[in-house]
């Protein structure tokens, strides 16, 4: 169960549909701005510098922030700004869960717990 999604543990249990799981994630996928896009609408980056952090990210496996800092391309006090605004207006899957309606707070908060919980029994038993 470790290795499981919160939206299939969801699933699973028959709480939510493949199609709620979808809902949620377009929603969040609207919402959740990446820190490029975000640098873009300030006018810090342009499109083309983005796409060359994004290429490097794959092959380095690093945060967008750290490449675009070793670059020269962002200082540390923009990618600071940045994560704050990214953090700010994010929203996680349960919530989206439940601004569509498709859960209640209340069980999301009780399922979240269950599933961290089902999570960390699994880890202690294979560690």
């Amino acid at each position: 169960m470790r290795n499981i999604l919160f939206g299939q543990y969801l699933r699973k249990k028959g709480l939510i549909t493949f199609e709620d799981t979808i809902k949620a994630r377009i929603m969040q996928m609207q919402n959740n701005s990446k820190i490029g896009h975000l640098a873009k609408k300030k006018g810090w980056l342009t499109e083309e510098e983005i796409d060359k952090v994004l290429i490097k990210q794959e092959e380095e496996l690093k945060k967008f922030g750290e490449i675009a800092l070793e670059d020269g391309l962002l200082t540390e006090a923009q990618i600071k700004e940045l994560l704050k605004e990214q953090k700010d207006d994010y929203i996680y899957f349960g919530e989206a869960l439940v601004k569509l309606g498709v859960l209640s707070e209340e069980e999301m908060i009780k399922q979240l717990k269950m599933f961290n919980a089902d999570r960390l029994t699994n880890y202690s038993q294979h560690t």
